[in-house]
């Protein structure tokens, strides 16, 4: 997400033209073997996020199930931006206390001085120079699952296994331009025609998901890969936030069997509801997007306590980690108190 765009992540602006999502700016790489300049290496990068955007919260999930914690450190950021972007007020002094800055920013100057474009998360920042290294959401999570793997915990799962990667893709391409980025087209609509373009493509999307699912416990395999984190963290701020705030109301995610008994799955396996926290979430998208709810306030619903209720997909059968194991309890210093929700088992 980017304050250019009001809390949208998109790196284009809410206002009179339609919503157009621009590719990354920063589009570096970090690999295993450093082609793009910047090695993988332990300690050497810091993750920042906010865990209010849903691109953010991909990775998140993701240094989680693959066990990166310590090799890659994590920054998180105020879900209420200001005019400077992305800032550190929830670390003593208001100081990231890696890098040592105010706001995010700063990394951004710091790789390219006058740099014109949003500053988004999530972002990859090099400790030792400050520099920025990449904002590109679609990547990250990615390389984290194939060039880290040096890295990775003992029994950590394949998110993204070789032989379904064309597979994995194609999903991905559907339901990230229709149903992950498809909120964002019908919430930051200024057209009526172009707003109910993109209701139809998110609902469209969704049902063809929901039949999909309704025989098979994973969207693509026997375990979790890519594409459900992917869809989950859409998911998770559906009814909380897209179903009325960005208009996508034909019918709220508890109301799809399938879907929110996929989605209460996911939010129950360790490194998925682990990771979410819905008061930044809601502070997030209906504080920040004036435009879109001038009053800022927030919504006491809706009611949380259905996420931790019985789902029943183990009957499909499928591995969540396949051969591998569950990530180990979340570090003191990352757990997230539950807001109306009980903590996922």
């Amino acid at each position: 997400m980017d304050k250019a765009t009001e809390g949208s992540d998109g790196n284009t602006g809410y206002g009179k033209k339609p919503f157009k999502r621009s590719r990354s700016h920063f589009a570096d790489r970090i690999t295993a073997d450093g082609r793009d300049g910047w090695p993988t290496e332990a300690h050497r990068y810091r993750l920042v996020v906010s865990r209010a955007c849903p691109w953010a919260s991909r990775a998140l999930v993701s240094r989680r199930l693959l066990g990166l914690e310590e090799a890659l450190s994590l920054a998180v950021a105020d879900p209420i931006q200001d005019d400077r972007s992305w800032r550190f007020t929830l670390d003593p002094g208001g100081r990231d206390p890696v890098l040592g800055i105010r706001f995010l920013g700063e990394a951004y100057d710091a790789r390219e001085t006058g740099y014109p474009g949003g500053v988004s998360v999530p972002a990859i920042v090099d400790v030792p120079s400050g520099k920025l290294v990449t904002n590109d959401f679609q990547q990250i999570t990615l390389d984290l699952a194939t060039e880290w793997t040096a890295f990775h915990r003992p029994g950590a799962p394949d998110l993204y296994p070789e032989p379904l990667r064309d597979e994995i893709d194609e999903v991905m391409e559907g339901v990230y331009r229709d149903v992950n980025n498809g909120v964002y087209r019908a919430g930051f609509a200024t057209e009526q025609s172009e707003y109910e373009d993109a209701y139809r493509d998110v609902f469209r999307r969704l049902d063809l998901v929901s039949e999909r699912l309704t025989d098979r416990r994973y969207l693509v395999g026997e375990s979790i890969t890519e594409a459900d984190i992917r869809l989950f963290t859409t998911l998770v701020r559906f009814d909380a936030v897209y179903h009325g705030h960005f208009k996508c109301n034909r019918s709220k995610l508890t109301e799809d069997p399938v879907l929110w008994a996929y989605a209460r799955d996911l939010y129950q396996t360790p490194g998925f509801g682990d990771t979410v926290d819905f008061d930044h979430i809601k502070r997030h998208y209906y504080q920040v997007h004036a435009g879109i709810n001038p009053t800022r306030i927030v919504p006491l619903g809706p009611d949380l306590a259905g996420w931790s209720a019985p789902h029943h997909r183990e009957d499909l059968g499928g591995r969540p980690f396949g051969d591998g194991t569950p990530p180990g309890p979340v570090a003191a210093a990352e757990r997230i108190a539950p807001v109306g929700c009980p903590a996922p088992r």
